[in-house]
């Protein structure tokens, strides 16, 4: 959305920082997206193993170290 044709071919110095940090690294998007995956991306929730898991689950008392 414009307000004016004045600043219609403003950019920002930050925009044009990014601008030429992409020239000058054109994988940068891939390894930005590689780097994601690593951290972020997980593989999902398999319920049923997440079901199991909790229900075999001992119960551990308050204190542990207290014997009944």
């Amino acid at each position: 959305m414009l307000f004016s044709k004045h600043f219609s071919s403003y950019q920002s110095e930050a925009t044009k920082f990014i601008d030429e940090l992409k020239q000058k690294n054109p994988n940068l998007e891939e390894q930005q997206r590689a780097g994601r995956a690593l951290l972020w991306d997980k593989a999902p929730l398999d319920l049923d193993k997440t079901a199991r898991d909790k229900e075999s689950r001992v119960k551990q008392q308050p204190y542990v170290y207290q014997n009944h």
